[in-house]
């Protein structure tokens, strides 16, 4: 009896040793938004493992700022994820390069349907889909209400000449308090540029094909930022401020205007409750013209991947209604699902809803090879003229002729 038991129990080992290696390992790369989303991804892992025992998934968070860096090396030594996040931006060099999977066998029309199409388009790419909507957000001002009553302003900025008087009395109001947050370091200081840049009736990309830096509207924006930085209305140090640095100081109630995302909403609710703020649209040029930055983050399947069909349960899952409803109100993104946008949570938000106004005016980054190296092409330029190493005419001028050779032109 005694070896029956030994025999059984060595008959349970053996079954259990090859159900572990018979066990599907999917691995999935994410960026990391916030300190929520390591935990939600992790959360989403036990779940999908609890109702599939046989696969077993591994979460690799990697900070946003050296994701593509690590991407880029993982796939060169073919030791890359079977899923990443990425910058949709970056994803039509991944289909060029034959590195990213179509979807559409798996998509059904019950799954095709959970999306708004305005964010599932950009990763449609030759009528094939090679990317799903993880993230999506919009760019809008936030301004400090208890600033304005300081300062005497009773109205929000509509224009950028009004966005420069309001600043000039917020920064009058102490040493320590600044008009208008500016960065100028690191991802989206490019970004940052292009919302004066639009107003101003400029283009990323010209119709003959090459960089609209060198336009008018160009030189108009950088010389309204570069006054503003050199009559200290913004924050000292420009260029040395991060988007997250310039929304802490907004989060800290020192700074009166600031243009980001929806997901300060969320980091004020958390971090800093009492302060008193609003959401506006980002001001017009002087011929009304108004432009916002339209972002969305795909989720990938790479095309080299052993486990496909695991991969697409999971992503199934994380792509319905209850799981995108955790995700999105943790992390304060757009809801890309319509039924998360229907949920009271989401629906009757109104910062959700300024956001959402300001869709209209979206501007996406060019579905263009290289534009990454355009972007830091623009980013350098930018940082010469705010330390006033450069010329803004010769300095976007030589940005310009950059680019039209990363264009091909």
């Amino acid at each position: 009896m005694k070896r029956t038991w030994l025999l059984s129990v060595a008959g349970a080992a053996l079954l259990s040793l090859n159900a572990t290696a018979q066990a599907d390992t999917l691995r999935v790369t994410v960026a990391e938004y916030s300190s929520k989303t390591g935990p939600y991804f992790e959360e989403a892992a036990t779940a999908f493992e609890a109702a599939n025992p046989e696969t077993d998934v591994q979460i690799e968070v990697v900070p946003w700022d050296v994701l593509l860096q690590k991407l880029t090396t993982d796939i060169s030594g073919g030791a890359n994820a079977d899923l990443s996040i990425i910058g949709t931006r970056w994803l039509i060099d991944f289909v060029d390069q034959g590195i990213a999977a179509p979807f559409d066998s798996y998509m059904s029309d019950e799954f095709n349907d959970r999306f708004f199409p305005t964010f599932l388009s950009p990763s449609v790419m030759d009528d094939k889909t090679y990317g799903l909507p993880i993230a999506a957000s919009a760019r809008a001002m936030y301004y400090n209400k208890d600033l304005f009553e300081q300062a005497g302003i009773s109205q929000v900025p509509n224009t950028w000449e009004d966005l420069a008087a309001a600043a000039e009395k917020i920064a009058a109001l102490g040493d320590d308090v600044y008009g208008y947050g500016m960065q100028g370091k690191e991802i989206e200081t490019d970004v940052y540029f292009y919302y004066a840049f639009w107003a101003y009736g400029g283009n990323l990309i010209d119709a003959d094909g090459t960089s609209g830096l060198d336009s008018e509207a160009g030189y108009q924006a950088a010389k309204l930022y570069k006054s503003m930085i050199d009559g200290g209305l913004t924050q000292p140090g420009v260029t040395s401020n991060t988007r997250e640095d310039v929304q802490n100081l907004f989060k800290r109630g020192k700074v009166g205007m600031m243009i980001t995302a929806p997901f300060l909403s969320s980091q004020i609710a958390t971090e800093a409750p009492e302060l008193s703020y609003g959401v506006a649209a980002i001001p017009e040029g002087p011929s009304g013209a108004r432009g916002t930055y339209g972002v969305t983050d795909s989720m990938i399947m790479f095309e080299n991947s052993e486990v496909k069909e695991t991969a697409w349960k999971f992503l199934d899952m994380l792509f319905e209604a209850e799981w995108r409803s955790k995700f999105t109100g943790g992390e304060g993104f757009l809801p890309v699902n319509k039924a998360v946008a229907a949920e009271p949570a989401f629906a009757d938000n109104a910062d959700l809803k300024a956001f959402a106004a300001v869709l209209p005016d979206a501007r996406f980054a060019p579905v263009i090879p290289g534009w990454e190296e355009i972007a830091a092409a623009t980013s350098d330029a930018l940082q010469t003229i705010y330390l006033g190493d450069g010329e803004v005419e010769a300095t976007l001028d030589g940005a310009a002729e950059k680019i039209d050779r990363i264009l091909g032109n």
